[in-house]
């Protein structure tokens, strides 16, 4: 994972034993987390930083959230391995990386929110350099599902123009760098069954489970 190394870490967590007379513990995880946000406030300040990332815990797993100066660049599920997100985000966007909560705060909110049933939609900055063309398209009508309902996969291939391309919008949902935030897990086939998702047919069903009851729930 693109974080401060581990070895590096261990030698700070020493410093700061030392420094603070700190036991490892809950007390030394705040001085950490202090210094992690001192120095990713800094970098956001002299623009020395690709992507800032934090990862956050949800009833369909860890997220891993990713932003650039622009915006929310990505959001992971654990099934795809966040290791493995990580570095290829810094093949796609930057390879300076550094873990902050600070930058990511905003997004962090939000998303509790609406796994809450406080928030239907979000109200991010959102930097869609990771889908481009055609998957773009789709992606950028999502949107316009309401929240508790779906739409097929042949509905938004029409919606975005090209009403042939069924396909490719399953594919262009499948691949979506934003899930949840954009919500391609209201894409289902015409016969009513979830259809492929980034997260795997489990959180998809909890995503549509949770939009359904509260919808539901506020009509009654």
């Amino acid at each position: 994972m693109n974080d401060t190394a581990p070895d590096v870490d261990t030698a700070v967590q020493h410093r700061l034993v030392e420094a603070t007379d700190t036991e490892p513990g809950p007390g030394l995880d705040a001085h950490l987390d202090l210094l992690r946000g001192r120095l990713a406030d800094q970098a956001a300040v002299v623009g020395t930083v690709d992507v800032f990332w934090r990862t956050v815990p949800s009833p369909v797993g860890l997220l891993l959230l990713c932003a650039t100066d622009v915006g929310l660049v990505r959001v992971a599920f654990d099934i795809e391995d966040h290791d493995a997100v990580l570095d290829r985000v810094a093949e796609q966007v930057g390879s300076r990386v550094l873990r902050s909560g600070r930058q990511l705060d905003e997004v962090a909110v939000e998303i509790d929110q609406y796994f809450a049933g406080r928030r239907r939609d979000f109200d991010l900055v959102l930097d869609r350099r990771l889908s481009r063309g055609f998957q773009r398209t789709v992606l950028e009508h999502l949107p316009e599902i309401p929240y508790g309902e779906t739409a097929s996969y042949a509905r938004v291939a029409t919606a975005s123009g090209s009403p042939r391309a069924v396909r490719a919008v399953g594919t262009a949902c499948a691949t979506n760098p934003l899930p949840v935030v954009v919500p391609c897990h209201r894409v289902v086939r015409s016969d009513g069954t979830p259809g492929r998702y980034r997260g795997g047919e489990a959180a998809k069903a909890v995503l549509l489970g949770l939009e359904s009851q509260l919808s539901a729930g506020a009509r009654s």
